[in-house]
């Protein structure tokens, strides 16, 4: 259907399938084995299968996207770009749990975060904004959506993301829990006589700001709830707005200072209301909000005060756009024989 529409005589972009080049597939989890865009070949198949079993819902779908254009066009290069690859380089004191070392090796449980590509992008468009090097820059970046988490980026690279062995892991979410103790699980399974597999589905599909507010998982909802009076619609948006920022706080002591925070997605583009919520106590560290800049709707801005030494920018994210550079870079090195 999407190629189809690509060549559809009155709203297609192009006028034959042959004016494709090559193919950036995005795929949600590499695992350990991808750091870096690769081309598709049946062995880097074979490793997204691997890690199936850490993203069920979404490799899967990957994978039958890889295989139905392949089976299209199957003389195009075809590229996978990791969602998890910008977040490997994460040292291990933040990536492992405080779980016996043996279930690591033998079963990968470590944090590898998501998102990747989308922090990948808007770190390096905030250096270029801030006419700086991205090497030289401490800065932490906001996805925030209706799935949503935050990383730290030292230097150009992840150090530390809040998302973990699954997307489950950090903010409360739209439906997602975040993090939560471990002995809920046990509890709610006793006390709600569900399974294992219950509850899973319960803390990604049923919790977050929809379980809180009992309303809604979206925000536009959630901010005229409470404008209206409703007090768990407004407690549902206190806590998102807490959670995010003691990530921001806890990661500018992790990289050793701080010098800009970016929102991104579409929460993080567009909420006015949430992104004032989160920098409110961010003054100590040198993050002052300036309420006339944050109420601008439009593209790349600096929402900080005047004079502020830490920057608040708001960045649209542009994953496409990476995933197209990523699958023109890789494609440059192909040596067709």
């Amino acid at each position: 259907m999407v190629l189809d529409a690509l060549v559809h005589k009155d709203y297609g972009v192009i006028k034959d399938l042959s004016e494709i080049t090559a193919f950036g597939h995005r795929v949600v989890h590499g695992g350990e084995k991808f750091h870096e865009s690769v081309l598709i070949n049946e062995q880097v198949i074979e490793d997204i299968k691997k890690c199936i079993p850490m993203a069920p819902l979404h490799n899967p779908a990957n994978l039958a996207g890889i295989k139905a254009c392949m089976t299209l066009m199957p003389n195009a290069p075809h590229v996978a770009v990791f969602d998890t690859a910008f977040h490997q380089t994460i040292p291990a004191k933040a990536y492992l749990y405080g779980l016996p070392y043996e279930l690591y090796i033998k079963y990968g449980l470590r944090k590898y975060g998501f998102h990747g590509i989308s922090h990948q992008y808007v770190s390096g468009t905030a250096a270029k904004y801030l006419g700086k090097e991205l090497a030289e820059l401490r800065l932490v970046t906001c996805h925030l959506g209706n799935g949503a988490s935050v990383a730290a980026v030292k230097h150009g690279k992840s150090i530390d993301t809040s998302m973990g062995f699954t997307p489950l892991e950090g903010l409360v979410m739209g439906t997602r829990c975040g993090e939560v103790d471990p002995a809920i699980i046990p509890f709610i399974m006793d006390k709600e006589d569900m399974t294992g597999k219950q509850v899973y589905q319960y803390l990604n599909n049923k919790s977050g700001v929809l379980g809180i507010s009992g309303l809604s998982s979206d925000f536009r909802d959630l901010e005229k709830a409470s404008g209206n009076g409703d007090e768990r619609a407004s407690l549902a948006m206190d806590i998102f707005a807490y959670r995010v920022s003691k990530y921001i706080g806890a990661y500018a002591v992790a990289m050793g200072g701080l010098d800009a925070v970016i929102f991104t997605a579409g929460l993080g583009e567009n909420s006015t209301v949430i992104r004032e919520k989160i920098c409110e106590n961010l003054g100590f560290m040198g993050a002052s909000l300036d309420k006339e800049k944050n109420a601008v709707r439009d593209g790349i801005r600096e929402i900080s005060a005047d004079g502020c030494p830490v920057k608040l920018l708001v960045i649209p994210t542009n994953e496409e756009l990476v995933i197209a550079e990523e699958t023109e870079h890789i494609c440059q090195n192909i040596v067709f024989l």
